[in-house]
């Protein structure tokens, strides 16, 4: 779920202003996952804007103190959630842990980074959720470790119906500071897309494995 209108439309348009969100209906991007797509998203560019990432970093420790109360750690999700990870971290004040997709293959071979006690209150960081599978990895990983993870809060979920069974299934709670319905509405108020192209746009997320330009 995200968290309230104006926040999710104001980070929809930070997004799409400085290019972290780039929409193409009629010359779609290829994913790495081979699926043709409208959207390409990469949250990272926003660390390249100060107020932009400052934005995002105070939206977001919000949604953590009110959701779940000032946890012990923050934890970020390796790579692309470590840095506004670090930010949010900051900003309330606890420590930092971040989180690879598997253990190093050689020193400590640590998939965990940082220092983590059991027990410990935890809120995962995450940029941006797609399927949900990588993201639900490392809450597995510090679970294993016996963290009490109270939740996850990324910037932007294309809010794909098997993330919400993902999450469902493992019992995580999910806040996004914005999410695909946000997204068009506001390319659509600010002009970015026409009606046409939302169609598009629309017609990829309900099938966008399947989806044909």
């Amino acid at each position: 779920m995200s968290l309230n209108k104006d926040t999710s439309k104001k980070t929809a348009e930070l997004l799409l202003q400085v290019k972290a969100i780039k929409l193409s209906p009629n010359e779609p991007f290829t994913w790495a996952s081979g699926w043709k797509s409208p959207i390409y998203c990469d949250n990272r560019v926003t660390l390249s804007y100060p107020p932009v990432r400052n934005f995002l970093k105070e939206e977001i420790a919000k949604i953590v103190e009110l959701k779940h109360g000032k946890p012990d750690v923050i934890a970020g999700v390796a790579t692309g959630a470590i840095a506004i990870g670090i930010l949010v971290a900051q900003e309330l004040g606890v420590p930092f842990i971040y989180v690879r997709p598997e253990p190093k293959k050689h020193g400590r071979k640590n998939q965990i980074e940082g220092h983590l006690e059991r027990g410990q209150n935890v809120v995962v960081i995450e940029d941006l959720i797609s399927t949900g599978k990588s993201s639900l990895n490392a809450v597995k990983a510090l679970k294993e470790c016996d963290a009490n993870v109270k939740g996850m809060v990324a910037i932007f979920s294309y809010g794909f119906d098997i993330a919400t069974e993902n999450f469902k299934e493992a019992n995580v709670e999910l806040t996004t500071l914005s999410n695909y319905e946000f997204l068009l509405e506001q390319a659509l108020d600010s002009k970015y897309i026409n009606a046409e192209e939302l169609r598009t746009l629309e017609d990829w997320r309900v099938n966008p494995s399947k989806w044909k330009q």
